[in-house]
């Protein structure tokens, strides 16, 4: 069937195409965090690892993100089809309809909100307000030469979600962690979006390369993930943290010099291994030694 009838072959093949479409492998740069604001949380209230509320954040975040994506799709289909990087994206090609990108949205939706039900009124009632950077984040390149700042909000809004699923009070330590993973997140979208001048530029979308150029638009990066670190530092020193985090964050150090050395205004032949590989492998050494650094001080299952 056509696009258009809203019909892309048998159920499981337009779960797949929309699983593709939202690339939900990409999870993994912000689930991480959530983890650690969430057992972080639990350490201080209670030192045990509350399981149930575990898995509902993990819901919440890939329901959100699910969401997020859809909807960025969506909105960004006209501008994906002009562009030749992107104009293979299920939605240009028609491998998803329309309808069947907003239903999962919708789905998606329902089950973030559900969950956030579950955790505590709090969520629940800060539900809507996380929905709004999502939309409004694919509507930014339209009006802004600073979009990248919006999904640093959007971002931003994981960690202190996390930390009120488990506690249902607020934390200026999930805010300091929550501004940490933001800029990180708006920084390398600073470097992403270097691919994509010439289209930017000829199609009116707005972005800091399309208006400043790769070079700033790479020198904004490298401020962003200085402060980032900043940010981790000051979380360590707030959450009390042992030495198992500060050679998380020596490895994360590294990571960020070596993603900063492999992307150059001249070369961006790297670019999708500094944005993938680099920014997922400093998500999960972050958590894997946050989790470590927890239980050597007295967090248990």
């Amino acid at each position: 069937m056509s696009t258009a009838e809203g019909v892309v072959g048998p159920g499981p093949s337009r779960v797949k195409a929309f699983l593709r479409l939202v690339m939900i492998e990409h999870s993994v740069f912000a689930l991480p965090f959530a983890y650690i604001a969430s057992l972080t949380a639990m350490f201080q209230v209670s030192g045990t690892v509350h399981g149930w509320d575990l898995l509902l954040v993990t819901v919440a975040m890939v329901s959100l993100r699910t969401f997020a994506m859809a909807a960025n799709r969506i909105i960004d289909r006209e501008i994906d089809a002009r562009n030749p990087r992107t104009a293979g994206r299920e939605l240009v090609t028609g491998a998803v309809s329309v309808r069947t990108a907003w239903a999962g949205a919708l789905i998606a939706l329902v089950i973030f909100l559900g969950a956030a039900a579950l955790l505590n009124l709090l969520c629940l009632a800060l539900a809507p307000l996380a929905v709004v950077p999502m939309v409004v984040y694919p509507y930014g390149k339209r009006f802004t030469n600073f979009p990248h700042a919006i999904l640093g909000l959007a971002q931003a809004i994981g960690p202190v979600g996390a930390w009120l699923a488990v506690t249902g009070a607020w934390s200026w330590d999930a805010v300091i962690l929550g501004l940490a993973v933001g800029i990180w997140i708006g920084g390398f979208d600073l470097i992403f979006a270097c691919q994509d001048v010439a289209a930017d530029r000829a199609e009116g979308v707005k972005s800091v390369p399309a208006r400043f150029g790769i070079t700033a638009a790479l020198y904004g990066a490298r401020g962003c993930h200085a402060v980032t670190m900043a940010l981790l530092i000051w979380y360590g020193l707030a959450t009390g943290a042992g030495p198992f985090l500060w050679a998380g964050l020596v490895i994360v150090v590294a990571a960020f010099g070596y993603e900063h050395a492999i992307v150059r205004p001249g070369d961006l032949s790297r670019l999708n291994r500094a944005f993938f590989t680099v920014n997922g492998v400093i998500g999960i050494v972050l958590f894997t030694f946050a989790l470590l650094d927890l239980l050597t001080r007295g967090l248990t299952w």
